[in-house]
């Protein structure tokens, strides 16, 4: 009875050994992913100092908020043109309202297609405006119809 007994105290004993082993090891691992995390993240804003006037990349900016999001976005393909959001919401607008994939351009009031346009930094709140083209925003910069 009595080495029933040690038999079944080593077994708990051991259980928790590994257990906190293991336990240990997925602490490790989420503390590592946790740093490389944060490091892509800050490469990601270190690599990315856009200043107000400055065409932003496509996939920057989310395309329902019409806001440069100083990461990359989630692509959306629509009509075989990729467009950009930030959220499963902003798929779905993207997806559904063609409202939501086309902006007017500030100089000539003309509709543009986000996915094809040249988009530019507004102010410091993130906020972006769309162009047809860099000639129709450097006519914009001449005229002072800079925004959206």
């Amino acid at each position: 009875m009595k080495a029933k007994i040690k038999i079944f105290a080593l077994a708990i004993i051991g259980t928790m050994f590994l257990s906190g082993c293991n336990s240990q090891e997925k602490e490790k691992v989420q503390t590592t992913q946790t740093e490389v995390n944060q490091v892509a993240e800050s490469t990601v804003k270190a690599e990315h100092n856009y200043k107000i006037g400055d065409q932003i990349p496509n996939n920057l900016v989310c395309m329902v908020n019409d806001a440069y999001m100083a990461k990359i976005q989630i692509p959306i393909g629509v009509n075989g043109k990729i467009y950009y959001g930030c959220c499963n919401m902003c798929v779905d607008t993207l997806n559904e309202k063609e409202t939501a994939r086309v902006a007017v351009d500030p100089v000539t009031g003309e509709a543009v297609d986000k996915s094809e346009a040249f988009i530019v930094l507004l102010n410091k709140k993130g906020e972006v405006a769309y162009y047809k083209s860099e000639a129709t925003y450097k006519k914009a910069l001449k005229t002072g119809k800079i925004g959206s």
